[in-house]
């Protein structure tokens, strides 16, 4: 093929006939450049030279971004890969996808953790139940917003970030094991939740590490067991309950709370051992008066069927038909109860007993239920515990009849205790 000297004025003539769809021009100076002009009139230098016995041709640039003496420099060192046995070709291409990976790694490094943990929130949530989901929210809820319960006098009433919104605005890469030990030290005047915080941001990071768009950004050590060991105080357990001797007092002044539905709220909580918000969320549907059951949603599996005893049955039934909740709220956008502290801490002060939480009134009935010498198996299935031995977990599935015969024993002798007379009580004990 005939080659002339490169020039800017036949670099600008030079034209695509009218016949052809694309027509070249070879540098006599360069080896191996050309200059390849198209139909449309677009021009490019271009590359072509001979590799284990085959034509190879790669592009170099436009004329209007590469000078003559710049396209003649680079088909140069272009021929000296093409004799020392490389393809151009393959090192343009690696190069290209090393600076991608150079970008890649910039923008990750750039992005907050939280993008990752959105990532796989999406990717876990339908493996995880509804309350383990609205776990994993609250964690990273930014706050702000009306508090529903608890509000004191001088306190502010907005809710505050989830425990983990200062640490997933930070670089993945930025958490590691000295990052997550000073973040649970200053988390360490509450254990418990420091703790639940991180057993989520653990698993949330050992995600991350088996994902190749994460991997290479997280610090595999930085939720290690020991940093939370050296970091966080043991969790006390907690003993609160109400003894044999305190349901007399204690019935009396709740019985007495001028609320009735929050008198009766507290009274179903102890009698059935159910978690706070699973009582406050009951709905009338979910009660079955002929059958006598109810379906509570559980914490753990997605709901549970337990007896609805007869004491619970009437303090449910006389209860008003205001909206579908049972322990309905006029006051609360929910329509629903949202605190019912206040009323149970005035009937304790009232009844002089020492302090039980709301969740005290659950263990109260875990305990109290050994009076009767309940199995312990019927016990966990009313409150909603997990199976603790095999047996409970794969072969034993008690029915709801007989759960209602221990439960009712449960009821009986709480209200004797109690002192309270309730009518289809008496007719069973007599029975």
């Amino acid at each position: 093929m005939a080659k002339i000297k490169f020039t800017g004025a036949r670099v600008e003539a030079f034209t695509c006939p009218a016949e052809t769809k694309q027509a070249f021009m070879w540098d006599a100076t360069a080896p191996c450049l050309g200059l390849r002009v198209v139909s449309s009139g677009a021009k490019a230098y271009v590359f072509q030279a001979k590799l284990n016995n085959q034509t190879i041709r790669m592009t170099i640039g436009s004329p209007s971004t590469w000078d003559i003496a710049g396209a003649q420099a680079e088909a140069r060192r272009l021929k000296v890969l093409v004799d020392g046995g490389h393809d151009p070709r393959v090192q343009k291409a690696e190069l290209v996808a090393e600076q991608a990976a150079k970008r890649d790694a910039s923008r990750r490094a750039e992005t907050h953790a939280k993008d990752a943990w959105d990532a796989y929130m999406a990717a876990r949530k339908n493996r995880w139940s509804a309350r383990s989901l609205l776990d994993h929210e609250r964690l990273v809820d930014p706050g702000g917003r009306q508090k529903t319960r608890g509000r004191k006098k001088g306190e502010g009433e907005t809710t505050l970030p989830g425990v983990l919104v200062s640490v997933l605005a930070r670089p993945l890469r930025e958490i590691d094991a000295e990052f997550v030990r000073k973040w649970l030290n200053g988390e360490a005047h509450r254990a418990t939740v420091a703790m639940n915080a991180f057993v989520r941001l653990r698993a949330f990071l050992n995600w991350c590490a088996m994902r190749t768009e994460y991997k290479t950004e997280v610090n595999p050590d930085a939720c290690a067991s020991c940093v939370a060991k050296d970091e966080l105080p043991k969790p006390a357990a907690k003993s609160d309950c109400l003894q044999r001797e305190q349901l007399a007092p204690w019935f009396k002044q709740v019985r007495e709370i001028q609320n009735p539905i929050a008198s009766a709220y507290l009274q179903a909580l102890l009698l059935t051992g159910a978690r706070r918000e699973e009582m406050a969320g009951l709905r009338w549907t979910d009660v079955n008066f002929k059958w006598g059951t109810m379906v509570l949603q559980d914490k753990v599996e997605a709901n549970r069927t337990i007896p609805l005893t007869p004491y619970v049955s009437a303090l449910l039934n006389a209860l008003p038909r205001t909206n579908d909740w049972v322990f309905s709220s006029r006051g609360s956008a929910s329509g629903r109860i949202q605190e019912p502290r206040k009323a149970h801490n005035n009937a304790l002060d009232a009844a002089e007993l020492p302090h039980v939480s709301i969740h005290g009134l659950r263990r109260s009935f875990g305990t109290l239920s050994e009076w009767v010498e309940c199995p312990a198996g019927v016990v966990a299935q009313i409150m909603g515990h997990k199976p603790s031995a095999i047996a409970e977990k794969h072969y034993i599935r008690r029915p709801v009849d007989l759960l209602r015969m221990w439960h009712t024993k449960i009821e009986v002798w709480m209200l004797n205790q109690a002192g309270v007379v309730f009518q289809p009580i008496d007719t069973l004990l007599s029975a």
